[in-house]
């Protein structure tokens, strides 16, 4: 072999190195916009991630993921989800419920978004319509604040001679207003009084439940929080107060009852979508989901402790029983 076929050898070598890399697509970037922490938030992250795979994409793999915590506070929001589209993800994944979305929304008109809401989004201006949501949003509807009549009943069912409960709201939660409003309308109908307080912070859950023990409640119903949940079943173990709750992860960790939409599900359904949008779905045309599936979760151990047997008829149609 002559010197130049030696350089043309080399010189093949090279562009059979260099071509593969000019050709390889780079990875898509989902940003992911969490409302809580980190730790909480693991299963949830897991069922995203299950979701994707049904898509095709794997975290590492073909797919990365840049993470963004507001670490319970709403005020984080807009700032985390500017960053992430400063970082030009492909898609943004919001949990968190609307605070999250409408942040989202507000940074970007361009980016596919996919999002978690418990508030009717065509009326918090998310999208269009549920079945063309038109513009850059999309995501999955959890029809929670429709529950509030039956967490009434529920309670009421499970507490005997209940004549006052207290509803804990979150009033940072878009739809607090409209909660309140079904809570009362219940009440009414079923001739129990209701007591209605605002917490949006761990300092107001603590002014609350101090307030709350001179009402000499039955029973306690509590929505609209997440993060705060550590402090919210603290606060009602020391006051010794019957409470329902909106999200199974109350009842798992020592909540009385809970009645809603299975969150791992919804995430998981989140992480489908998002992968959908990277394959080329555009959310202008990809449906509003709208989940009505829900979990009735008692636990018995805390019932129990509170002096209460809970009634046939609700561990019958109960979805789990926690021993």
């Amino acid at each position: 072999m002559n010197r130049r076929d030696l350089v043309l050898l080399a010189a093949g070598a090279i562009i059979a190195a260099r071509t593969p890399r000019a050709q390889q697509k780079p990875m898509p970037v989902i940003g992911f916009l969490g409302a809580s922490s980190p730790s909480p938030a693991t299963p949830f992250v897991a069922a995203f991630l299950h979701g994707l795979t049904t898509a095709g994409y794997v975290e590492g793999q073909n797919v990365a993921i840049e993470y963004r915590w507001a670490e319970g506070r709403s005020d984080r929001l807009h700032a985390l989800a500017a960053d992430l589209v400063g970082r030009k993800v492909d898609v943004i994944a919001t949990t968190g419920g609307t605070p999250s979305a409408l942040a989202a929304k507000s940074a970007t008109s361009t980016i596919p978004i996919v999002f978690l809401s418990g508030d009717d989004p065509v009326e918090r201006g998310l999208v269009a319509s549920l079945a063309r949501p038109g513009g850059n949003l999309t995501g999955i509807f959890i029809l929670n604040a429709a529950l509030m009549a039956k967490r009434l009943d529920i309670i009421a069912e499970l507490v005997p001679q209940t004549r006052v409960i207290v509803l804990l709201v979150n009033p940072n939660n878009p739809g607090a207003d409209r909660t309140i409003g079904d809570a009362q309308e219940t009440a009414h109908a079923k001739g129990v009084q209701l007591h209605v307080m605002r917490a949006g912070n761990g300092n107001e859950i603590d002014d609350a439940f101090a307030t709350l023990a001179q009402l000499r409640a039955d029973g306690l119903v509590v929505t609209g929080f997440f993060s705060l949940r550590e402090r919210l079943l603290a606060q009602t173990a020391r006051h010794a107060i019957p409470a329902i709750y909106d999200w199974r992860e109350f009842a798992a960790t020592g909540g009385l009852i809970s009645y809603g939409a299975s969150l791992t599900a919804v995430t998981r359904r989140l992480g489908t979508y998002a992968g959908r949008i990277l394959n080329g779905a555009k959310p202008a045309d990809l449906p509003v989901e709208q989940l009505a599936e829900f979990e009735l979760v008692v636990n018995l151990k805390t019932a129990k402790a509170l002096g209460l047997t809970v009634p046939p008829s609700i561990l019958a149609r109960a979805t789990e029983v926690i021993e």
